[in-house]
């Protein structure tokens, strides 16, 4: 029996005790910890949990039953609390994003090293059929090299979202959608797809004016072969319709699925290949689903890694290229041109203070609410 401990019962919290839940012969939840210690109580009570209720985490962590960690609190205090837990001798699952900056990235992958445990960053959506069956297909080589990706992470928010008392900063949040929403898609992107070498971006905040960050990025990313992406991440797209589409010399493919094949004529103008749109309908359709979706799907793979001694799907090197991505795209947009990849330590953006220091503060946050009533959240599609 794998004992859990929950740190932070906000409104993802809920996503990571339900998933815990489905596996009760494999885990237990014994001890949640907020800052507000009320709402630790009222989430136990809700979900019938028999945990201990901890104030502080360093003081839950002296608990040495605790074997696995899910941090559920905003990025700002993700490197030390990870850190904090690893050294401490406890797996991690940490929600996304991995941290505020690579840095702390850097320090919590040296921490994992150091103590040879599990860290997993939180990416769920990865643990769809859909995604799962597309990355398939896309491995199959069917539709020959990609030439084209188009990643629409289209998400709405109200004003009053960037109300609460830690978003909607960069020290607190560390960043706007780009960072907080479209991780998700960024996420998929660059499993799919691989690393670019290259980003070129532009950010605004048009929208809210309670916040210091951005709510709209775009970027374009290149790669060596020529293949060129274009990243849309957005809190301000009525319908939340998101996707991604992949165009390859012979096929284009996408979540939602869709697929198109085509030929050319003698004059170069399009003519539909029936043959090869039917060849990978029929691999789409011959994958199987996955057993669990979502959180569950990752927390499955952590509790399987946990019991097995393998590696996670999305482990602390996985979840720092992804934040590598969106900090490129924040270095470009904030200080203009090109932004080359790998980032290292020579980024202006590689700490949590140059990123205060040099990314665009587009409004003055204003209102700070310690908490919402309706702690409901909404996520938008399943892609």
């Amino acid at each position: 029996m794998i004992n859990v401990a929950i740190i932070g019962s906000g409104a993802i919290a809920p996503s990571h005790i339900q998933a815990y839940l489905q596996f009760p012969e494999r885990c237990k939840i014994i001890a949640i910890c907020d800052i507000y210690p009320e709402k630790a109580k009222n989430t136990a009570e809700k979900f019938h949990l028999e945990s201990e209720i901890y104030e502080n985490y360093i003081e839950m962590l002296k608990h040495t039953d605790i074997d696995l960690v899910s941090i559920c609190t905003p990025p700002y205090t993700h490197a030390d609390m990870a850190i904090n837990c690893i050294n401490a001798g406890k797996h991690v699952l940490v929600e996304k994003p991995m941290a505020s900056s690579l840095e702390e990235c850097d320090r919590m992958l040296e921490a994992v090293a150091k103590n040879n445990k599990i860290l997993s960053v939180v990416a769920q959506n990865r643990f769809r059929t859909s995604m799962m069956k597309l990355k398939k297909v896309l491995n199959s080589q069917l539709m020959g090299q990609i030439v084209h990706t188009q990643v629409d992470s289209f998400w709405w928010r109200g004003h009053s979202y960037y109300d609460l008392w830690w978003r909607g900063t960069w020290e607190k949040e560390g960043g706007g959608c780009t960072l907080n929403h479209a991780v998700h898609h960024i996420d998929i992107f660059q499993w799919m797809n691989g690393m670019p070498y290259e980003v070129t971006a532009v950010m605004s905040n048009t929208s809210h004016d309670n916040a210091e960050v951005e709510d709209i990025s775009i970027a374009i990313c290149k790669y060596n072969n020529g293949s060129l992406a274009q990243i849309t991440s957005s809190v301000i797209h009525h319908g939340e319709e998101q996707q991604l589409i992949f165009q390859g010399k012979n096929a284009r493919v996408s979540v939602p699925w869709k697929v198109k094949a085509s030929q050319s004529q003698e004059n170069g103008f399009p003519l539909d290949d029936m043959h090869l749109e039917k060849k990978i309908t029929e691999l789409y359709s011959s994958l199987p689903e996955v057993e669990y979706e979502g959180h569950a799907g990752q927390i499955d793979d952590v509790l399987t890694a946990i019991e097995k001694n393998e590696k996670v799907l999305i482990s602390g090197t996985e979840g720092r290229q992804t934040l590598e991505m969106i900090t490129a795209i924040y270095q470009s947009a904030s200080l203009g041109g090109t932004v080359k990849l790998p980032l290292d330590k020579t980024s202006p953006f590689y700490t949590s203070e140059s990123i205060m220091k040099n990314a665009i503060h587009f409004y003055e946050k204003k209102t700070s609410v310690e908490n919402f009533t309706d702690n409901k959240i909404t996520t938008g599609s399943n892609h």
